[in-house]
């Protein structure tokens, strides 16, 4: 039997930050991946010279991420390739102008005084706000559970007067957030374009933070790709955690965790490998697999198990990837060159949209988020061309090949109104149905590409099921370390950092005391 301080299950950008992080304590750390390549999530292909990502493209959240910042990538080959012209939204096809969020926030705000003229100093209002409280905001989502000095730094980026305002305006609906700060639809529809990269309703607590946030990281750091393709980033992390000394097997799938008097001390493989851990196993998979499937019989607690059958997947994905001979022949100007474009509705029609994805229609007409990726990236592809994703959801609980496929047909003919005559430059047309993207991830349950919704009843402590929340499970030594757990979807590294941030805690001689009492607690809840 092999023996190593800590094994990571799973190679995705989480786990990768895991191994890194406990590999600069000290640690023996070998990493475990099902797939031939790292990075889960965070892949690319290579399609006769043309790079195309497999799933994620552009990372706003890495690109602010104090853990990714902090491992130093670029020392590693990381490249960021960025556009000025950030992120378009183009409403309706009759719309010659769209919306615009430019890397400079004169620019933006001189585009949304066109409705109102009032709105111009609102933008830079609304900047200046994130500016006051990005750092402490980031800080206490990304690196600390619980969030105690960083919630604390927040309180006092705004002064105790402002605490419950503040308060309130995180807990907006985003339409009411969007009325309440813009008097002109420009504006408004931004945030509720850069809102829809999740799966809360505009009307639900929580989704006016969510498109506040995005819509100031694409002010703020843009959205940035990895030049050469997205799979770029997973390779420098790989190359960082293995510097650091730690290792990676990839191609290996492992079958089971071993647990000894309620404690993980091991994994087995699906060819009969067996790993000793002697501190710590870090699971880069989602919870219902690591309770459900990883975990012997009885080692979970019941009372989990049954917490866990409400666990909410985030809405079904369907992506449609495109190689064209030109760049698509945009209506609106301001998709023109833009790195993402939300497209198929205004902020109304955003409303009708979500309402037929929550009573299990799928759209007639779809709403996408599309990247034009050689825009963002030359490398991407030939000169003169353009490499497209866009993808869009059907509703929870839908996602058979049919559907998919039906709703893929259907963002074709939304891109003809907004850019018509794009087929006469088609070179190829790769669809991804929700099976597709589950059998090359199984982390992606369903095309569900978050981990997990991201509406409140699933954030904080009850994410993945009510409880302490954070990486910590009942099992001693074990630790959830994928989006499953807090804060959740997209590419940060805040879900396996946390974890690896746990189990040296945890190993610690002064952490361990806590550890015990936490441990108790979460067998209390679950008794």
């Amino acid at each position: 039997m092999e023996s190593v301080d800590a094994v990571v299950i799973g190679a995705g950008h989480h786990g990768l930050v895991a191994a890194s992080v406990l590999a600069d304590a000290g640690w023996d750390v070998l990493v475990l991946e099902r797939r031939d390549t790292v990075g889960g999530a965070v892949a690319s292909v290579e399609r006769d010279g043309w790079v195309m990502d497999e799933f994620s493209s552009c990372h706003p959240l890495a690109a602010i991420s104090p853990v990714i910042r902090n491992l130093d990538l670029e020392a590693h080959g990381l490249r960021w390739s960025r556009v000025d012209r950030v992120v378009a939204h183009a409403g309706t096809p009759d719309d010659p102008r769209g919306a615009l969020i430019h890397r400079d926030p004169a620019v933006t705000a001189r585009g949304v005084a066109v409705d109102h003229p009032g709105d111009e100093q609102a933008w830079h209002d609304l900047v200046g706000f994130w500016h006051d409280i990005r750092d402490p905001l980031i800080d206490a989502l990304l690196t600390r559970w619980p969030p105690v000095r960083a919630g604390g730094r927040l309180v006092r980026s705004v002064g105790a007067r402002d605490v419950l305002r503040l308060a309130r305006e995180f807990l907006l609906p985003l339409n009411r957030f969007a009325v309440e700060r813009f008097e002109g639809e420009q504006a408004r529809m931004l945030l509720a374009g850069n809102a829809a990269h999740a799966d809360i309703p505009s009307e639900a607590p929580g989704s006016g933070l969510f498109g506040l946030i995005m819509a100031m990281l694409a002010q703020d750091v843009g959205f940035p790709s990895p030049t050469g393709g997205t799979g770029r980033l997973a390779e420098a992390m790989r190359s960082r955690a293995e510097s650091a000394g730690a290792r990676v097997d990839t191609g290996v799938t492992v079958s089971r965790v071993v647990t000894s008097g309620g404690r993980a001390v091991g994994v087995e493989t699906a060819d009969g490998r067996r790993v000793r851990a002697r501190r710590a196993v870090i699971a880069d998979t989602t919870a219902p697999a690591l309770y459900g499937s990883l975990l012997p019989t009885g080692s979970v607690p019941a009372r989990l198990l049954e917490d866990l059958e409400h666990f909410e997947w985030d809405l079904p994905t369907v992506k449609v990837n495109l190689r064209l001979s030109a760049p698509l022949p945009w209506t609106a100007e301001s998709a023109r060159g833009a790195g993402v474009v939300h497209v198929g509705h205004d902020r109304q029609g955003l409303m009708h949209w979500e309402a037929d994805l929550a009573g299990g229609t799928v759209p007639e007409k779809p709403f996408a988020l599309l990247g034009q990726m050689t825009t963002t990236d030359q490398t991407r592809s030939p000169a003169g061309t353009e490499t497209v994703w866009m993808y869009s959801h059907l509703p929870r609980g839908v996602s058979d090949d049919t559907s998919g496929a039906l709703l893929a047909d259907r963002m074709d003919e939304m891109l003809d109104a907004f850019a018509p005559g794009w087929r006469e430059h088609l070179v190829e047309r790769w669809v991804q149905l929700p099976s597709d993207l589950q059998g090359s991830d199984p982390n992606l349950v369903g095309g569900a590409v978050a981990g997990g919704t991201n509406q409140l009843f699933q954030q904080l402590v009850f994410r993945p099921v009510p409880g302490l929340g954070g990486p910590r499970t009942p099992v001693d030594g074990l630790y959830l370390g994928s989006a499953s757990a807090h804060p959740g979807g997209g590419v940060h590294g805040a879900c396996g950092y946390l974890a690896a941030r746990a189990a040296l805690t945890d190993s610690a001689w002064w952490g361990r005391p806590r550890h015990r009492l936490e441990l108790a607690a979460l067998h209390w809840l679950y008794r």
